[in-house]
């Protein structure tokens, strides 16, 4: 018996079996739900319940398809084995598809304002991608990783998740160096969309799915002249039992993510995304104890939101119900076990790592989920940017990783 990342063991010879469902944890984690989200909707409103459901369903998705963004780029980097990327092409144009129609509308549930994730095209874009692409090889998990992984128990990415906060707190206090008018702030050009051609919105999707198109073949000849070996097998359920104890098929995740988000971009009028709660977290602590006054730092971190409850940040509830629902998904694939003992080599490589990417993401627009997904499925630019930057960087990322006594996949072994 081997073990695959997060835990979840997988037989050598390449069979899998399912443990048993986690009966006490399954209880705990839907008690938790009800309760998150009768709070959320009845304190605060309808569009908070349903966000913190729609975190619940993109952490059951999350996990349950075992979808990842820093193991895709790194099984890309190292082995060629681009069925990964290959499932980021398949959520990037679903979503694409769905956002599209409603942003051309322009208008979502209970007429709030539907706007997607257009940023400007600068050097905080560069340097942030390429630091978040580091640190999310070092770190173990990207920004949905950290909070899925940390729902399924994973110790080591607790560390991670600490200090993606602390990176966002730090990029909250100076990511005005990085604004237009900061030492920092060159910019090629503005927000560049690809609806705002004669063509429209049907032209932007074009443009999109032709370029995701090209990617998934590349990714596909990849695999083929490296001769890349297959992904490593999960524990999976049978049938109908599938469905809700996992795993499921990377398509499956890719769709999921994709309609889930368009449904976060309909309730909430933005698409969705994970590190601008960090920031405010990061912002709150700072000022509980005492450590500034993030009141006065010049960012969009404002009085108002440091002085609400979390509810009324509808990033956080999302990162809340991914959270949970992570936690739902593990006990019932009965994979859920936190893990202790971190080594000092892990510590060490996962603060440093989450430190990058949380002052990375918040120089460059956004994370894998807000610059990365949302970006590109909004027909920005930036958000094509910031992935070939990422890539850049994960190639830095995983050869710092062997300094750690972190592995990396290799041409003999399966990759997890």
């Amino acid at each position: 018996m081997s073990q695959s990342v997060y835990g979840r063991p997988h037989l050598d010879d390449g069979t899998t079996t399912a443990p048993q469902i986690q009966t006490g944890i399954v209880a705990f984690a839907s008690v938790a739900v009800l309760l998150l989200t009768s709070y959320a909707w009845q304190r605060y409103g309808s569009t908070r319940g349903l966000l913190l459901l729609l975190g619940v369903g993109l952490g059951v998705t999350l996990y349950h398809a075992r979808f990842g963004f820093t193991s895709a780029w790194r099984q890309l980097v190292t082995v060629g084995q681009g069925r990964g990327l290959q499932a980021h092409t398949l959520m990037l144009a679903s979503a694409t598809v769905l956002f599209a129609p409603l942003l051309a509308r322009g208008t979502g549930a209970n007429d709030i304002a539907l706007a997607g994730f257009v940023a400007p095209i600068s050097l905080g874009l560069f340097v942030g991608a390429l630091l978040f692409g580091i640190g999310m090889q070092l770190g173990g998990a990207c920004a949905s990783g950290t909070l899925y992984a940390t729902g399924a128990g994973h110790g080591p990415v607790l560390i991670t998740l600490a200090s993606f906060v602390g990176g966002s707190t730090i990029g909250a206090r100076t990511v005005h160096l990085w604004w237009a008018d900061g030492p920092l702030g060159f910019q090629l050009a503005g927000p560049v969309s690809f609806a705002n051609t004669r063509f429209g919105y049907a032209g932007g999707v074009a443009i999109t799915l032709s370029g995701l198109a090209v990617i998934a073949v590349v990714a596909e000849v990849i695999r083929r002249r490296r001769n890349a070996p297959p992904i490593a097998p999960v524990p999976q359920a049978s049938g109908y039992a599938r469905i809700i104890r996992g795993s499921w098929p990377l398509w499956v995740g890719a769709l999921g993510l994709a309609g889930l988000n368009a449904l976060v971009l309909y309730t909430s009028g933005r698409p969705w995304g994970v590190t601008g709660a960090f920031r405010l977290w990061g912002a709150k602590l700072t000022a509980a104890f005492g450590l500034g006054q993030p009141a006065t730092w010049p960012t969009y971190v404002n009085s108002t939101a440091l002085e609400s409850s979390i509810f009324l940040d509808n990033t956080s509830v999302t990162n809340m119900g991914i959270i949970v629902g992570a936690l739902l998904a593990s006990a019932l694939a009965g994979t859920f076990s936190f893990t202790r003992n971190t080594p000092r080599n892990v510590v060490a490589a996962h603060t440093i790592g989450g430190i990058l990417m949380g002052y990375g993401a918040a120089i460059a627009f956004g994370c894998n989920i807000g610059a990365y997904f949302s970006g590109i499925a909004s027909l920005s630019l930036h958000g094509w940017l910031w992935g070939v930057l990422a890539l850049v960087g994960t190639f830095v990322g995983v050869r710092l990783r062997p300094l750690f006594g972190l592995a990396n996949p290799t041409p003999t072994d399966s990759v997890c």
